[in-house]
């Protein structure tokens, strides 16, 4: 069913153990390799020598280390356990559950190379799930990543894990751990579809609640899913057109409309729906989330300037495409990206060709002005020439005047320094006494 690869360079003494096992008799090519061997820092050292990478200690005192060798190719090295089927059986699923040899003899003491053939993802038992209640989030991973599925009694187990997740009779994993095993799933094409299963298995409501505000909640207009099933459409739009898109343009895709549940009114006149304000709110929930999921600072910014800019206009001229440029460059291309994202994910019956045509005109014009000036203008004046112009010390109206300059320049309205001595001159007449 599968074509094995040729098996990798072993250390002396070790066994090939869990994923990369797994990946092997699959036939796919893995980066992270997991080896147990016999003296783990002598190993790793040797292994970083022969391959060019860098080796450290993950845990000195239970002996684990790891080997970043080069393109991205990852080696953790642990003690070989005495008993090498107990190790085993202590692990999530039986397709981890797996040894090789150098000799390439398979150990299989739970059977995950018939449930590898099956594509069947079985639980090795569900105490061992209960030990490391993140095993459930690795469930949802598992089966969009590998394209295999849950079956009925461990599916039950993980559900059981959730729920008591959620009552506190389980304690939760740390926020580190489920942020990363969320951006391995995020990671993957088929994103959307886990963030749904993260949901059906109860796994969601633990990880962003906020998320799950919107479902049931009808938009109508341009819209035809709820809020829930739009997020989730816009990270498949996403993912579809940009598959090299980062994480925080992928969780701006996901979260974009988080704030519409929290913002919904209805208009007085009309009884109209409205969700006025949900951009910014959004930006608010969206740092909240990712805080919480202990992402790095620049990519919780990054993801919710980008929630919060995504309900800009566009424009409608040349000059307002060089001024969208101007005000958002830090931002592109990954808010046009998110534009699209969200614009192709609502089909509603407000919809329509013209409509579209006219939203793809209005990213040509961005898209050309970015081209046309893809950095912004040198600055043609200095914070102090500007405070001997307008006769002021250090403060926020020097501030202003920076800012309104580089924007000039950047329209085209200002061309050299005279031109921009000149501006902040009629800024300074034009302030008022």
């Amino acid at each position: 069913m599968f074509r094995r690869r040729p098996l990798p360079s072993f250390p002396p003494g070790a066994l090939l153990v869990g994923g990369a096992a797994r990946d092997w008799l699959r036939g796919t090519a893995s980066k992270d390799f997991d080896w147990a061997v016999p003296e783990p820092a002598a190993a790793a050292r040797q292994l970083a020598q022969d391959r060019g990478g860098t080796a450290f200690p993950l845990d000195e005192e239970r002996g684990y280390w790891r080997v970043l060798a080069p393109e991205g190719v990852q080696h953790d090295l642990v003690p070989q356990p005495a008993d090498v089927t107990a190790d085993l059986l202590r692990r999530d699923f039986t397709v981890n559950a797996l040894a090789l040899t150098e000799q390439g003899q398979i150990l299989d003491p739970a059977g995950g190379r018939r449930d590898l053939r099956a594509r069947r993802l079985r639980m090795v038992s569900a105490d061992n799930l209960r030990a490391d209640p993140l095993r459930a989030w690795r469930a949802a991973r598992f089966e969009v990543t590998l394209g295999f599925r849950l079956e009925p009694a461990s599916e039950a187990a993980v559900r059981l894990v959730a729920t008591d997740l959620a009552t506190g009779l389980l304690p939760l994993p740390a926020p580190e751990r489920v942020r990363d095993e969320v951006h391995a799933l995020l990671g993957h094409p088929e994103a959307a579809r886990g963030v749904r299963r993260l949901d059906t298995l109860g796994l969601l409501a633990l990880t962003v609640p906020e998320l799950r505000e919107g479902q049931g909640l009808i938009q109508g207009g341009f819209h035809h899913l709820d809020v829930f099933d739009h997020n989730l459409e816009a990270l498949h739009q996403l993912l579809a057109r940009c598959p090299e898109a980062g994480l925080p343009l992928r969780w701006a895709a996901l979260l974009h409309d988080v704030g519409k549940p929290r913002a919904r009114a209805s208009d007085p006149a009309s009884g109209r729906l409205t969700f006025h304000g949900h951009d910014r709110l959004g930006a608010e929930l969206t740092q909240t989330i990712l805080t919480r999921l202990r992402l790095p600072s620049h990519d919780v910014r990054r993801a919710a300037a980008l929630v919060g800019a995504h309900m800009v206009r566009l424009p409608a001229g040349e000059r307002e495409a060089r001024r969208f440029v101007h005000r958002r460059r830090e931002l592109l291309p990954d808010l046009l990206s998110l534009m699209l994202a969200d614009r192709e994910a609502a089909r509603g019956p407000m919809s329509s060709p013209a409509s579209r045509r006219a939203y793809a005109l209005g990213m040509e014009r961005i898209l050309a002005a970015l081209e046309t000036q893809p950095a912004a203008p040198p600055p043609l004046l200095s914070g102090e020439e500007i405070m001997a112009l307008l006769g002021c010390g250090p403060g926020p109206r020097v501030g202003a005047a920076l800012r309104a300059l580089a924007e000039a320049a950047a329209l085209g309205e200002v061309r050299g320094p005279d031109d921009a001595r000149a501006f902040v001159t009629s800024l300074a007449i034009d302030a008022p006494q």
